[in-house]
């Protein structure tokens, strides 16, 4: 199979069927061999009923039902354990993503070799200051922790190597840094093509003000899973011992001065010294214990099931 589409949907239902014809269009004219999997993230309009029509007129088309909505992220998780295709492309459900798109970004992944296409929305016409604006934010803290020199991490509108989807793992709200997850997991091929942006024409958008607030905390996140995600002990072991080396460090001196040198006639437990050395051995002790405990999780933990799929359709 050419190409497997994942669309990842919430209340959709109005763009559903314009959608369809519009991707069936683009593969026909290119011949594509193909799949369109789209993911119902619990909708509670008709959506899941228009998957299904769909699916008995065409047998191209796959669904997943979510028993409640798990988000984003988690949809496109649990496509990429479905998708077939050598070339793996994600859009969004409510026609901002354009199809006429797919053909060039899969030449790049299957031509051209590269890993991951990350769309780059230069023209918008989302509201500037409730989206724009903080994205532009979001995409210069990513380039500068990541290293990858993409203007528009967070674009619906990607294309992967079958390998990659298949080998990083999406949760969370990390839908927003895919690229990234994807160098974490060893793909450096990974480059951006400019799209067209449309304004939306149905609905409206999903996504609240919490989305900056989660966006930036994703983003730390990343880094420190990247950075010390295998070796926990690593960070905190470190910290933990300097910490507790500098309270050492205070008592000693604390110790040394009352006994020998008598320079004061106050108790230990008067003077600020004994407060920095009490607090800074018990916060590297805690710092150290947070390392250990991270790394027998590490080693101990067992998958959890992060999502309920409650119906499929030709998967």
């Amino acid at each position: 199979m050419d190409i497997s589409i994942v669309i990842p949907l919430l209340n959709e239902e109005e763009s559903l069927n314009e959608l369809y014809d519009w991707i069936v269009k683009v593969m026909q004219s290119n011949r594509y061999s193909y799949e369109i999997l789209f993911i119902d993230d619990g909708s509670t309009d008709n959506s899941w009923n228009v998957i299904e029509k769909l699916s008995l007129k065409d047998n191209h088309v796959k669904g997943l039902r979510f028993q409640k909505n798990y988000g984003k992220s988690q949809a496109l998780n649990a496509g990429f354990k479905e998708v077939l295709g050598d070339v793996v492309i994600t859009m969004d459900a409510d026609l901002q993503d354009s199809p006429d798109e797919i053909p060039e970004l899969f030449n790049l992944i299957k031509k051209e070799n590269f890993d991951l296409i990350s769309g780059w929305k230069k023209k918008r016409y989302d509201s500037k200051i409730r989206k724009n604006i903080p994205s532009k934010l979001f995409n210069a803290a990513a380039r500068k922790t990541s290293g990858l020199k993409l203007h528009d991490f967070n674009c619906g509108l990607k294309a992967y190597k079958n390998t990659v989807v298949k080998n990083i793992d999406v949760r969370g709200e990390m839908h927003r840094y895919i690229p990234v997850l994807a160098k974490n997991a060893g793909f450096t091929n990974i480059d951006e093509k400019i799209v067209v942006h449309q304004a939306r024409k149905y609905g409206v958008t999903k996504f609240g003000i919490d989305r900056f607030i989660n966006g930036f905390l994703d983003l730390i996140t990343i880094w420190f899973l990247s950075k010390f995600g295998k070796r926990p002990m690593h960070l905190f072991g470190l910290l933990g011992t300097l910490m507790f080396i500098i309270g050492f460090g205070f008592a000693f001196y604390l110790g040394v001065d009352k006994l020998f040198f008598h320079t004061t006639s106050r108790l230990i437990t008067e003077r600020p010294e004994f407060y920095l050395a009490l607090a800074t051995m018990i916060i590297g002790t805690q710092l150290f214990l947070a390392g250990f405990l991270g790394e027998i999780i590490l080693r101990t933990k067992s998958d959890t099931k992060r999502y309920q799929i409650s119906t499929k359709i030709n998967c």
